[in-house]
């Protein structure tokens, strides 16, 4: 048996002039099929976005747009000449409209069902992984094991908290190696939807004002705020199934480290579609010549392929690394990300700064084609790798871990890890990446270090200035949730605690003013003046002293069929007073602080169907409780219900997994 002489014949068709067919890799069919088993989106963001200006309102509802695949050439840091990217664009977001490298980031609330709505465009074929997330099979976007698409809306529901991307998975080698990537980061249940509940708590942001990721830091006290709840702990406010804030610590500051790598001879390759095969033989893959590439010249040694690369450019999110081949250099200091490539998250780093007691958090991916070292100046604590938060369970068999300074990280292609920072003293440092030549890696021998870049770190002293309060209701019980502004040498917002209590810390001297706001409430002072020098300020207290309005109008939404809650539907009040909500994991909404006087109140739904779908009711000097909505999706199914985690027959599209996507009354 051999090559000539084998033993099964296997009938074969020439490759010249067929490779598509041969290889399925640049001109197969392109798929628009329906969504299996759709359920209603209940992802927010894209909304949250939209209410904040960055975007326009979505083409279809709580969906995210993703195009692909576009291409943009951008020059070296060098000037020596321009490489090809290729890119994803949002034509919802004017800021990624055009294309952007790394793509622009996603982010999720835990629970929301995802859906992104993708148009397969250039060369085909395409598909998008959301890497790590584990969805159905069809909706991972893995190429060959589902189909490559041509107009298609991916659906997924996450599960853990943490850092993921997304890519095309189709020639992926070139494809991600081209820049075809984004990232993508599943925040906390309330996030996102706190900010559509009251405007005053920040994008991103919880309901108790901060950002939050997941961790587990039972043997790290340094890192305050952490929340050791187990996560099936009831939420102590009642908004949803379980605390939103377990296992979960809060951050200050967030950077985003996206390392990778450029070979420009795959660049100026890349016009050519075929530039990677083999010059044609007389019998597919036995023959062909390996000496050259299709169309190209027979010389020794001159084929190429994918396993050819020689990186010449270094960058650091989208950054140039100022470097040739061999040396070492710095990314310059004070790199914000826009917001608008940030799911609308203000004040996401690239090179960190930050004030001593602050908590960084640091996300990092390795998107280059070569195995990487990470060194820092100062200790860092790894909570989590690849979206799995360590200790937090279910993977309650590993835990966090310190890193020592000057000790280095070891990371591979498509690894992440995520590490907090937290300094007592000041540092004006930088970490070191050393980006390795994997195919001089042997163990127990040295590795080629092609390029090292350097990420400056920068803690400065903070000031020792603080300011803190309660607030109360009528009847002197804390009450949580009140938005205090601080405006003067520097304009802060905290969000009042279960306890009622509020903090600023780290204040610079000077004055500052004080407001208490929370929508259909009067607070007594109306604002607080206060002096900042050098020490902490405590007792700025306020009370709720009346309501702005007498009135509350409140009630629910409910499935017709099943009699279930259906949470994520928009509610429009309009009246004396115009306001608009969602309902939350229970179905129910709430509108607080309203004067006397006739309202309608108006749902809408891209899925499901209302009869009536608005009532109107009248405020006499006492709250009003709406009959509750009925509504039907349109089509027939099963689906699991996230609220009561049970099977409802002949169902149409709805929420589906535990734990819920929207907050509560309140």
């Amino acid at each position: 048996m051999s090559f000539q002489n084998p033993a099964f014949q296997v009938p074969r068709q020439a490759v010249q002039h067929m490779e598509g067919m041969w290889v399925k890799m640049w001109d197969p069919p392109t798929r628009s099929p329906s969504t299996p088993d759709k359920l209603r989106p209940t992802n927010c963001v894209p909304e949250v976005m939209a209410a904040a200006g960055f975007q326009a309102t979505p083409g279809t509802s709580f969906t995210v747009q993703r195009d692909l695949l576009h291409g943009m050439k951008l020059p070296t840091w060098d000037s020596a000449k321009e490489i090809t990217f290729y890119v994803f664009r949002d034509k919802d977001n004017p800021t990624a409209a055009g294309g952007n490298w790394p793509a622009a980031t996603i982010r999720v609330p835990r629970g929301a069902i995802f859906h992104a709505e993708t148009q397969g465009h250039g060369p085909p074929p395409h598909t998008i992984h959301w890497h790590g997330i584990e969805p159905t099979p069809m909706n991972d976007g893995v190429g060959h094991c589902s189909m490559e698409i041509g107009h298609y809306t991916y659906q997924w529901q996450p599960n853990f908290i943490g850092t993921y991307f997304y890519h095309c998975h189709r020639n992926t080698v070139q494809h991600f190696e081209f820049g075809l990537y984004g990232m993508l980061l599943i925040d906390p249940p309330d996030a996102f939807f706190s900010t559509l509940q009251n405007p005053d708590i920040p994008v991103g942001a919880c309901r108790d004002g901060k950002k939050r990721t997941a961790a587990n830091l039972a043997g790290f006290p340094q890192f305050p705020g952490f929340n050791s709840n187990p996560l099936t702990a009831p939420d102590p406010l009642g908004q949803y199934l379980t605390d939103p804030h377990a296992m979960t610590v809060p951050y200050d500051v967030e950077a985003l480290w996206v390392l990778d790598d450029r070979d420009s001879v795959w660049s100026d390759l890349a016009p050519g579609a075929r530039a990677t095969y083999p010059a044609y033989g007389s019998i597919p893959g036995v023959d062909d010549n390996f000496h050259g590439n299709a169309g190209g010249g027979l010389g020794p040694n001159d084929f190429f392929a994918f396993n050819d690369f020689n990186a010449d450019y270094w960058y650091v999110t989208g950054v140039p690394v100022p470097a040739h081949r061999g040396e070492t250099a710095a990314i310059p200091p004070g790199i914000v990300i826009p917001a608008a490539l940030n799911s609308g998250v203000e004040g996401q780093q690239v090179s960190i700064k930050a004030q001593t007691g602050e908590t960084v958090l640091l996300r990092c991916l390795d998107a280059a084609y070569n195995c990487l070292e990470i060194t820092f100046p100062v200790p860092v604590v790894v909570i989590a790798w690849d979206g799995r938060a360590l200790g937090v369970p279910p993977y309650g068999y590993n835990e966090a871990y310190e890193v020592p300074a000057g000790t280095p990280i070891h990371t591979s292609t498509a690894r992440r890890f995520d590490a907090l920072i937290r300094s007592d003293v000041p540092v004006d440092s930088v970490a070191t990446v050393k980006f390795i030549d994997t195919r001089g890696q042997v163990p127990g021998l040295p590795e080629d270090v092609v390029c090292t870049a350097q990420i400056p770190i920068q803690i400065l002293a903070a000031p020792a200035g603080a300011v803190s309060g309660t607030v109360t209701d009528e009847s002197g019980s804390p009450l949580p949730g009140v938005a205090v502004t601080m405006t003067g040498a520097a304009t802060r917002i905290a969000v009042t605690d279960e306890s009622g209590r509020y903090e600023f810390l780290r204040l610079p001297d000077g004055s500052y003013t004080l407001t208490a706001h929370r929508d259909g409430a009067v607070f007594t002072p109306a604002s607080r003046n206060v002096s900042v020098a050098g020490a902490p300020v405590i007792g700025q207290d306020f009370a709720k002293t009346q309501a702005a309005g007498t009135a509350t109008i409140s009630g629910s939404v409910h499935d017709s069929l099943g009699g279930l809650p259906i949470e994520c539907v928009q509610v429009n009040l309009v009246g004396p007073t115009s306001a608009v909500t969602l309902t939350d994991a229970f179905g129910n909404y709430r509108f607080d602080g309203l004067a006397d006087g006739r309202y309608t109140v108006i749902v809408s739904d891209s899925v499901y169907q209302f009869g009536p779908r608005e009532r109107t009711v009248t405020v006499a000097g006492a709250s009003v409780s709406v009959q509750s909505f009925m509504g039907r999706a349109p089509s027939s199914g099963v689906y699991e219900n996230p609220t009561w985690g049970q099977k409802v027959p002949n169902r149409g599209p709805g929420r589906g997994g535990p734990g819920g996507g929207g907050p509560g009354p309140g």
